[in-house]
């Protein structure tokens, strides 16, 4: 035995009622099983109110309140949410006005305007590497192109260029894309190009002058949205570094010309974290008063959970 240590006397230990502690998870908060027949409103309702059960009802109750009080819905998303099919899903929330303004990274245009115009898109990357025909397809920066040619001559931003050109030429599948629905339907769709990041970059006939000017365009545009988010929100849908940095820098810009940001509500959907949408988008913006949630799961299913939610709960 240890002359210095002896094991410590357990005698006075202080102990409390089980009933008197306060305790995070309750038998009130647990999930109830499904019954045959049931509606999704009641699906919803019956998911656990705990950790990311309790953060999706509160996700859908902010946007649905947003849309009762007349207030910003802002859908900033990468390019990925359009690969997984679910331009649909987005099309419908802005029809029905829930969704008042998109924003996507560069690549977004670019898998919208290939699904506008011949219903496919996202070609095998590792296959096409080898020889160096990724990203090569002819129409899609041709198109782009003359789209931005348009901007320069009327001084409109990259998303409304595209999106106009795309009803213009009144391509197979425009009623598949984001970015004709906005010009069709008014709401802003604005486009935030990182230059080198997208594959018409690499093309002889990009024009990285006209590109920058109608992306800026858009950046001022989307700020513009940003300075009505108070009481909004506003939600980055697989984007790990664009739009939580342009969601920054707006959101400062429009604090520093006196705009009230305060109590809004913002959301980040992810199947892994990252650390600047956590931080530009959940944490740091919201600091003053609003509130940050982050989801994990895989677009496909949690975009989808989340509107069949929000038009439940306006239209039930």
């Amino acid at each position: 035995m240890n002359p210095k240590f002896k094991p410590i006397d357990l005698s006075e230990v202080k102990t409390y009622r089980l009933t008197d502690r306060p305790s995070m998870v309750s038998t009130e908060d647990f999930a109830r099983p499904w019954q045959n027949g049931s509606s999704y409103a009641d699906f919803l309702s019956s998911l656990p109110d705990i950790l990311a059960g309790s953060e999706l009802k509160r996700i859908v109750a902010a946007i649905a309140d947003a849309y009762r009080a007349d207030r910003t819905v802002i859908f900033g998303m990468g390019a990925h949410v359009i690969k997984v099919g679910l331009n649909p899903i987005i099309i419908n929330l802005m029809e029905r006005g829930v969704v008042t303004a998109v924003a996507m990274n560069g690549a977004g245009i670019v898998h919208d305007l290939e699904l506008a115009m011949v219903g496919q898109t996202s070609e095998d990357v590792a296959a096409a590497l080898d020889d160096g025909t990724f990203g090569m397809a002819a129409e899609t920066c041709s198109f782009l192109t003359e789209a931005l040619a348009s901007a320069e001559t009327e001084d409109m931003g990259l998303g409304y260029a595209v999106g106009r050109s795309i009803l213009d030429h009144k391509l197979p599948l425009m009623d598949k894309s984001i970015l004709a629905a906005g010009v069709r339907l008014g709401i802003p769709v604005t486009v935030h190009v990182a230059i080198g990041t997208d594959i018409i970059h690499m093309h002889p006939g990009f024009d990285p002058a006209r590109t920058g000017k109608a992306s800026h365009h858009d950046f001022r545009l989307f700020a513009s949205v940003v300075s009505t988010l108070e009481k909004g929100v506003y939600l980055n849908v697989g984007s790990a570094v664009i739009m939580p940095e342009v969601f920054l820098k707006a959101t400062t810009l429009v604090r520093n010309l006196g705009h009230r940001l305060e109590a809004f509500t913002t959301v980040n959907l992810d199947f892994i974290k990252h650390y600047r949408p956590l931080t530009n988008v959940v944490n740091r913006p919201t600091a003053r008063g609003g509130r940050g949630f982050n989801l994990i799961g895989h677009h496909e299913i949690l975009v989808p959970l989340i509107a069949a939610g929000v038009i439940e709960a306006i239209e039930g």
